[in-house]
């Protein structure tokens, strides 16, 4: 599952949740970008947030995991270089690609668009009413699903923090935790303190995440 996760919402873990049950995946890959290239001319937070804070939101789903291979990767992150990366990784495993249905709608545009289908089934998940469409794309190829939880927005997400409106039961409780700690959509992205982010096990661990160590009582 490709995106910007900035921040990261339930309405991307129930899409993700809702994929895997439909097609029955081993796992879901959350794949944050490093350097958006759709979104060149905005203001984006730091990609190391953004990674930590996909971490803590999936870390309770033992299906659930995140990579790091568009953050690593120098240069704007295109959709194509995520899947052949993927795929060098786990060469044998049949990749199904998830993400937005408005951004399926412009898939044609992304580079090496006739190369994407090879690589990878996209799924293209939307809220209920909105207008479902696969124009031009191959139908063997490409699935559309209807996902409540997808009428919460990143950029909704953003505008409350940034409004000092709460964020709560909109994103996980370790991700509203992170964003009031680093100060995250308070501020331009430019002025938000960078001190060195804190490992992904203990960025879980401050969110209260990881599983509690058993512990032998003596007798």
């Amino acid at each position: 599952m490709g995106g910007t996760f900035d921040p990261i919402h339930h309405g991307h873990l129930v899409a993700a949740s809702e994929v895997q049950s439909r097609f029955g995946l081993d796992e879901v890959v959350f794949v944050p970008t490093g350097q958006p290239w759709q979104k060149a001319d905005e203001g984006v937070s730091p990609a190391e947030h953004r990674y930590l804070m996909t971490v803590i939101a999936t870390a309770s789903n033992p299906r659930f995991t995140v990579s790091r291979v568009d953050i690593d990767r120098h240069g704007p992150t295109y959709t194509i270089d995520t899947l052949r990366d993927l795929h060098s990784e786990r060469p044998s495993d049949e990749l199904l690609f998830i993400t937005g249905a408005d951004a399926l709608a412009e898939i044609l545009s992304w580079k090496d668009a006739d190369r994407l289908f090879d690589l990878a089934h996209f799924v293209g998940v939307t809220r209920p009413g909105h207008l479902l469409t696969d124009k031009g794309l191959p139908e063997d190829r490409v699935t559309l699903m209807e996902v409540p939880a997808m009428a919460i927005s990143s950029t909704d997400c953003r505008a409350r923090v940034e409004a000092g409106h709460p964020v709560w039961y909109l994103v996980p409780d370790g991700v509203v935790q992170y964003i009031s700690k680093y100060g995250l959509y308070a501020m331009p992205p430019e002025q938000v303190p960078t001190p060195a982010p804190p490992s992904a096990e203990a960025a879980v661990e401050a969110a209260g995440l990881l599983p509690q160590k058993e512990t032998s009582a003596s007798h």
